[in-house]
């Protein structure tokens, strides 16, 4: 974080002439008793004392790290320059920053510019250059914007990092905790808020009755959307967590043979809650030795997850992956118990295509190092980064706060490798010709096997 340093003076600077004269008629009086001597005394400290700090705050001076940075646009650069320099996952000294300052001031303003050294301070000088040309307050606004957002693009894994505004933030935080503000399951059943159980199964059946009938597209996409939303709003758990924040679910569940099928769409911050209710539930159905956790295009969420689900599957503080920043390997460790309802799932299968990422992506990996499943599909996306968000505190525009998106770790898979640009191998790859008859060689149950063949080549089951 860039600071602003700053020193208050204590100067010993002579009375002003005012002064001089006070505490010439203070000192008229002091012959009439000691105890006025006293009270006079004290005054003349007050105000002494209260002069010299009111003076020592008129000579404040802020001081920047070099003078290029009084201007406030040159502070909002080197203020991303430095967020990066300490925050992105690669060492300062496996890029060229500057230069990249550099190719963006001359993309964004049109114009070639000196970089003298590949230093900061150089860097903030040719940054000073850009902005003189600058026509106006406006402009300089927009080449400080359009500068550090060509800057973060070009950073390896390209397009990964990014600007945003507050807004974007926002809404940056509300995908990864699974909710759109946009979007009322309600009112897709013509209802209000809070609607009773009866209501809602009675909405859908008339909608549905409706919609079945009909043979457009759009009917077909709108029985889609009203019977998701009758499946949500019908279930007591789902439901409260949609009426609580709008978050929908993100786990499914059903019972094939003696396997229990679940299928993660996405990964927030109530997928584990909800995992551990769907395993619950199952805890009367007898025989059950098997599991499908289907991934399959699974776009990630939250880092944190794995630690306490992989916790539920081996135990707390145990090592569970790494994460590599700049050089090192940063050790995470789990953050739950065992779960012993899990203990009866003696096999366990990990279902993946290309479009499974991120969490979902270091997830399967890392059940594959603990020989916890084995992986069926396809190789994965290999988007393995881990992105936060980094504010910045110039202020160069009074309506927006703007906030670096960066990419401050990658993941490793289980052969240690990067999962970027990647992925991760599946042990069992689908588009193999024979695929199914491999089964047997990762698999005892005869109830996995079965669900694995109808299951692993078609869409997964809501």
């Amino acid at each position: 974080m860039w600071l602003v340093l700053t020193h208050w003076g204590f100067t010993r600077e002579p009375f002003s002439r005012t002064q001089n004269e006070c505490y010439n008629f203070v000192y008229m009086k002091l012959f009439f008793t000691r105890k006025s001597f006293l009270i006079v005394a004290l005054i003349a400290v007050v105000l002494v004392g209260g002069f010299q700090y009111n003076k020592s705050r008129t000579s404040s001076k802020v001081v920047y790290q070099t003078p290029a940075e009084s201007d406030p646009y040159v502070r909002f650069e080197m203020e991303a320059y430095d967020k990066i320099t300490k925050n992105y996952w690669s060492a300062p000294n496996q890029y060229d920053l500057s230069n990249f300052f550099k190719l963006a001031v001359e993309k964004a303003g049109g114009v070639n510019v000196t970089l003298a050294t590949s230093t900061r301070s150089a860097t903030a000088e040719m940054l000073a250059e850009a902005f003189k040309n600058a026509t106006s307050t406006e402009a300089k606004k927009d080449l400080a914007l359009n500068v550090v957002s060509l800057v973060l693009y070009n950073l390896q894994p390209v397009g990964r990092n990014g600007l945003l505004s507050q807004a974007q933030e926002t809404a940056f935080r509300e995908n990864v905790s699974n909710i759109n503000p946009s979007k009322d399951l309600y009112q897709n059943l013509g209802l209000e808020k809070g609607a009773t159980p009866k209501e809602i199964t009675q909405a859908y059946e008339e909608k549905a009755a409706v919609l079945e009938k009909a043979t457009s597209t759009e009917a077909k996409a709108e029985l889609k959307t009203v019977s998701y939303a009758h499946s949500v709003l019908n279930n007591s758990n789902s439901k409260q967590l949609y009426d609580e924040a709008k978050i929908e679910p993100t786990v499914f569940s059903r019972v094939m043979g003696h396997t229990l099928y679940l299928y993660l769409n996405k990964i927030s911050p109530t997928t584990l809650r909800e995992f551990a209710l769907s395993v619950d539930s199952a805890s009367t159905t007898p025989e059950l030795d098997s599991m499908i956790l289907d991934l399959r295009s699974n776009a990630g969420g939250s880092l944190d997850f794995l630690q306490h689900f992989l916790g539920i599957f081996i135990g707390q503080n145990q090592y569970a992956f790494d994460l590599f920043h700049q050089g090192n390997y940063d050790v995470q460790r789990t953050a739950q118990p065992k779960f012993d309802q899990l203990a009866r799932f003696k096999d366990i299968a990990i279902l993946t295509d290309s479009m499974t990422q991120s969490t979902a992506e270091l997830t399967t990996a890392t059940f594959k190092k603990f020989n916890l499943a084995s992986v069926v599909g396809t190789p994965t996306r290999g988007w393995g980064t881990v992105e936060n968000t980094y504010p910045l505190e110039t202020d160069i525009d009074p309506a927006n706060k703007y906030l670096l998106l960066l990419v401050n770790n990658v993941t490793l898979r289980d052969d240690n490798q990067s999962i970027e640009g990647q992925g991760v191998e599946p042990d069992i790859n689908i588009n193999d010709a024979l695929w199914k008859s491999k089964l047997k060689d990762y698999f005892n149950s005869p109830s996995l096997i079965k669900a694995l063949s109808e299951s692993a080549n078609k869409p997964p089951i809501q």
